[in-house]
């Protein structure tokens, strides 16, 4: 837990879930940024034009920003998120430093309030997911909404003022501070920013296996949005043949591809696709949608890991894990998904891991489970497979 100092008092804050080792803060410097501009600028009202106003933050990473604002008790604030964890710790955080205090979550899924009096705007890595998250809250937007976007300086680029502009209206940035910067976005009705782009689809490669040629569904900022990345491919040239009513989970699932290909290779077996992500998620029930004939069982779940998974209920386990937390290297999640997976599996059940050679994972793995063995491998990319 680290202690965050707001413009309306301190804050106990953590991420979700706390990882002791990792030291890794709930908040930047970029929030920071943000709040003590709202605090300057008295922009944190309870009233609007209209009635009640209604304070909007997007994309925050920790809850630093809808838990400040929510304890400062000038709004109730409504988070929208697209992480499973972020909304852990939002509200993890407000229990902590303001239990009275009530805010509105809602995922990136879900319609966001109809009018909207302050936007706040937490810049996230996937210019698609800020793509899709401006076009979804334009129609809230008024002429006397208050527009702010923040993020660190390698956050924030010409193509990031550029869409604001093309969606919202006229943007410009602040100088930097501690190596985070502000955008300020003035709302203009009218503007014709054309449909969104978003979900995109695209056809798979010819030589890829059970997946060759099929239709893939990706909404926005779920990785490799355009493209079938290095690593899933070479788990599709590899993917385990396995017959009968097994258990399957594609953990971490993206947009499904893996686990729809898992459940067209082995029509009999149950699959659960599994992500931190709504987007993600959402992909993947599409994905699978799609191109999986009816009959073939397959669950979609938000959540953190295999958390709700029965210990000892699974038959294989297919995963190619996270390696960064925003802009953090960290191999938290890696950690996690590797000691629920083998919590989850039988006995005798498997483990296949796809990740960047330079990883280690094989390490770990070897650790944890009684065999852990090379399936195959690239120049850059390595699949193992580990058995309980």
């Amino acid at each position: 837990m680290h202690r965050f100092s707001s413009p309306w008092g301190d804050l106990d804050l953590t991420r979700f879930p706390a990882e002791p080792r990792e030291q890794l803060r709930a908040w930047d410097a970029a929030d920071a940024y943000a709040l003590q501009h709202l605090a300057e600028t008295g922009a944190v009202t309870a009233t609007g034009p209209g009635g009640p106003a209604t304070t909007v933050v997007v994309g925050d990473r920790w809850g630093a920003l809808t838990t400040a604002l929510a304890a400062h008790g000038g709004t109730r604030p409504t988070l929208v998120t697209d992480s499973y964890l972020a909304r852990q710790a939002t509200e993890a955080n407000l229990r902590r430093n303001a239990p009275a205090a009530q805010i509105t979550l809602l995922t990136t899924r879900d319609a966001p309030p109809p009018r909207v009096d302050l936007l706040i705007v937490r810049v996230p890595k996937s210019l698609a997911l800020l793509e899709d998250q401006l076009h979804r809250l334009a129609p809230a937007v008024h002429s006397g909404t208050t527009v702010l976007g923040t993020g660190m300086v390698s956050e924030i680029h010409t193509s990031t003022l550029r869409l604001f502009e093309r969606i919202i209206g006229p943007t410009t940035t602040s100088l930097a501070v501690r190596k985070a910067r502000l955008v300020f976005c003035t709302p203009a009705l009218g503007l014709a920013p054309g449909p969104n782009p978003w979900p995109l689809r695209y056809a798979l490669p010819e030589d890829i296996g059970v997946m060759s040629g099929r239709t893939v569904v990706n909404h926005a900022g779920v990785f490799c949005a355009d493209r079938l990345d290095l690593g899933t491919r070479l788990l599709l040239g590899h993917l385990p043949r396995r017959t009968g009513p097994d258990r399957v989970v594609d953990l971490g699932c993206g947009n499904g591809v893996v686990g729809t290909a898992a459940a067209l290779t082995n029509p009999a077996a149950e699959v659960l696709f599994t992500d931190e992500s709504y987007q993600a998620v959402a992909s993947a029930e599409e994905t699978f949608a799609v191109n999986v004939p009816p009959g073939v069982k397959g669950e979609f779940a938000v959540g953190d890991v295999l958390s709700d998974v029965p210990p000892e209920s699974v038959d294989l386990v297919l995963n190619n894990p996270p390696f960064h937390s925003h802009r953090a290297t960290t191999e938290a999640a890696a950690r996690r998904m590797f000691g629920a997976a083998r919590a989850a599996l039988r006995p005798g059940g498997e483990l296949w891991v796809v990740g960047n050679r330079h990883l280690g994972y094989h390490v770990r793995l070897r650790r944890l489970f009684s065999a852990c063995d090379v399936v195959a491998s690239t120049p850059k990319f390595i699949l193992l497979r580990a058995t309980k």
